[in-house]
C-alpha cells in the first residue's frame, strides 16, 4: 500500500481559525470575527505561559561577563531561567571548563551580606519582572570564567500573518485548535462550552505529558544498621 512519504503536515493561522469555528457549529467569513480568533489564539498562547515548560521554547542564551558587572538583562522573549553556568569559552572544546550555578530566590539573594563582593560565581537570582534580569553572586571577577550561559524559557511567538504558521510543534495542534474552539465558543457558542473545555484540558494534558524529557532513572534500595531494638 503506497502512503504520501511526507511528515511536514502543518496548519496556517486561516485553518487553524477555520478549524476551531467548525468545532463550535459556526461558518464565518467575517473579518471582525477572523480579527477576534487571531486575538484569542494569542491569549490561549499567554495561557500556555502558566501551564510549565514547554521543551521546544527552552532556548540557550551566551553572556559575556563583565568584571566587577553582577546584574545582566535577559532576552526580551524570556520568561524565566531554567539553569545556568559560568563558563570558560563561549565554545566547547576540550579545554573548556565549565560550573554550574545554584538558582536563590528573592529572600535568599537580599540576606547575602555583601553583594559586591568579587570573585567566581556560585549562585544567580532571577528577577522574574515583565523584563526579567539575572543577578550573579559572587560577583564575576573574570579571572577565569567569563561567560555566563543558561537555559531560559522564551515565549511563545505571536499569531502572525493568516498565511504563517503558529510556533508550536506538530503534537501540539491539537490541543491549540480545541484550545482556541474553547475560547471562541465562550462567545460565540456558550452551549458548547463546557463539552469544548472538557476536550481541550483532556488534549491539552495528554500534549504535556508527551512533551517531556525521556531520561534514566536510578533506585537504589536504602539500607540502614540500627541495634536491634
Amino acid at each position: 500500500m503506497a502512503t504520501s512519504g511526507t511528515t511536514s503536515f502543518d496548519l496556517d493561522i486561516d485553518d487553524i481559525i477555520e478549524e476551531a469555528y467548525e468545532r463550535c457549529g459556526v461558518r464565518t467569513n467575517s473579518g471582525y470575527n477572523i480579527k477576534s480568533a487571531r486575538r484569542s489564539l494569542n491569549i490561549l498562547f499567554s495561557e500556555w505561559g502558566n501551564r510549565g515548560v514547554h521543551l521546544w521554547k527552552v532556548v540557550l542564551k551566551e553572556q559575556l561577563l563583565t568584571a566587577g558587572t553582577a546584574t545582566y538583562a535577559t532576552p526580551a522573549d524570556c520568561s524565566d531561567v531554567l539553569e545556568a553556568y559560568v563558563s570558560t569559552a563561549l565554545t566547547i572544546t576540550e579545554t573548556t571548563n565549565d560550573i554550574s550555578l545554584d538558582k536563590i530566590d528573592r529572600s535568599a539573594y537580599a540576606a547575602l551580606p555583601n553583594k559586591g563582593q568579587t570573585g567566581q560565581p556560585s549562585q544567580y537570582y532571577v528577577n522574574r519582572q515583565i523584563n526579567p534580569t539575572i543577578s550573579l553572586y559572587l560577583t564575576p571577577d573574570c579571572a577565569q570564567y567569563i561567560y555566563l550561559k543558561y537555559y531560559y524559557i522564551s515565549r511563545i511567538q505571536d499569531a502572525g500573518d493568516y498565511n504563517d504558521q503558529a510556533n508550536v510543534p506538530y503534537r501540539f495542534l491539537p490541543c491549540m485548535i480545541s484550545g482556541l474552539a474553547y475560547y471562541l465558543g465562550q462567545k460565540v457558542a456558550p452551549d458548547r462550552v463546557q463539552g469544548l473545555k472538557l476536550i481541550y484540558e483532556d488534549e491539552l494534558q495528554r500534549a504535556l505529558e508527551e512533551d517531556s524529557q525521556r531520561t534514566s532513572s536510578y533506585i537504589s534500595p536504602y539500607s540502614y544498621f540500627g541495634d536491634g531494638i
